[in-house]
């Protein structure tokens, strides 16, 4: 036997309002009362009813869909990222779905899927993106002042000047960090330009032996880095490191040379994910909060969505610092 799907007409029936009026329910418009909008949802939940897209994407020209390019799914900070721009989306009338693959293989995906809109995790300048008309955002920096989209960047620079201001108050002048000094990845490149930028501008030395190339982003080579580092004979009072799972391998690193933290070495970690207070040392860092980037985010690619003469441009967030257990007075 074969089984009807359920309409909106279907629902109208059952709930003993127009068409119009589910149809707009649906759609959380704010011209239903919201008693009437929960009781037209209820009902649409009990009878199982699924949107039709492709109908609605010949009545709206639009899927209500947004597309976002992941470029790893091993890293804590992108992972909370992802997850909040998720929960940021669902309290809109749109959805998301999510591709692992390539850029471009992604944004061909998503223009088959006819996807409203695309956002991209820019963390390569090798991939030239040719995304047609589709609205596109990156997360990432601006390179050459070349771009033809809007970009939400997390101004690290800004954060390693704040990062290095903080640690100069508490009384240290020997810094030292430990991050990503891959070319092919311009988030990492501006953390490493911006360390360097900022102790040039505070007049401290740049000690060579004191600026640890992770050669990548996870955990064991913030921990091998940091063993490196922890071979010199002259010792920084300071670390900067480039990224959540960066630090938390120098802090186990630390622990296991019996070194105690902040009393013999202060650190603070770039990025500014909740994640940071569940480590063996609560973490100081400075980083725009993920919160606030995946608002951000999610407000400029509805914005760009529905008004596609958005005008191509870079939006500098600001760098909170979060305070907690990992830094002390020199």
């Amino acid at each position: 036997m074969k089984i009807m799907s359920v309409t909106i007409k279907d629902i109208a029936r059952v709930a003993g309002v127009s068409y119009s009026t589910v149809s707009k329910a649906l759609n959380n418009s704010s011209l239903v009362k919201d008693t009437t909008k929960q009781r037209i949802i209820a009902i649409a939940n009990k009878m199982h009813y699924e949107p039709n897209y492709a109908a609605q994407k010949l009545v709206s020209k639009q899927t209500k869909i947004i597309g976002l390019i992941w470029p790893t799914i091993d890293r804590v900070v992108l992972s909370s990222l992802v997850t909040q721009i998720n929960k940021k989306i669902n309290q809109t009338p749109y959805s998301m779905i999510l591709s692992v693959d390539s850029v471009q293989a992604s944004l061909d995906r998503f223009k088959r899927f006819q996807v409203d809109g695309i956002i991209l995790f820019e963390e390569s300048t090798d991939t030239t993106i040719k995304h047609d008309t589709i609205p596109l955002i990156s997360y990432g920096v601006s390179r050459d002042n070349q771009m033809n989209y809007p970009i939400i960047d997390p101004n690290h620079e800004k954060a390693m000047y704040e990062a290095v201001k903080y640690l100069i108050e508490l009384g240290h002048h020997s810094i030292a960090y430990i991050g990503d000094f891959s070319a092919s990845d311009p988030l990492q490149v501006t953390k490493y330009h911006g360390y360097k930028k900022a102790m040039q501008h505070f007049g401290l030395p740049l000690d060579k032996n004191h600026q640890i190339d992770t050669k990548g982003l996870d955990w064991y080579n913030g921990y091998s880095a940091g063993n490196k580092l922890l071979k010199n004979t002259n010792l920084p009072t300071a670390i900067i490191g480039g990224s959540y799972d960066i630090s938390a391998g120098v802090i186990r690193c630390i622990k296991e040379e019996k070194l105690n933290i902040p009393q013999d070495l202060s650190i603070i970690s770039c990025d500014n994910v909740p994640e940071m207070e569940k480590l063996e040392v609560p973490l100081t860092c400075i980083g725009v909060p993920i919160d606030h980037l995946a608002n951000e985010i999610v407000k400029s690619m509805i914005m760009y969505i529905e008004n596609k003469e958005l005008e191509p441009c870079v939006k500098k967030m600001t760098p909170v610092l979060s305070e907690r257990n990992s830094c002390a007075k020199k």
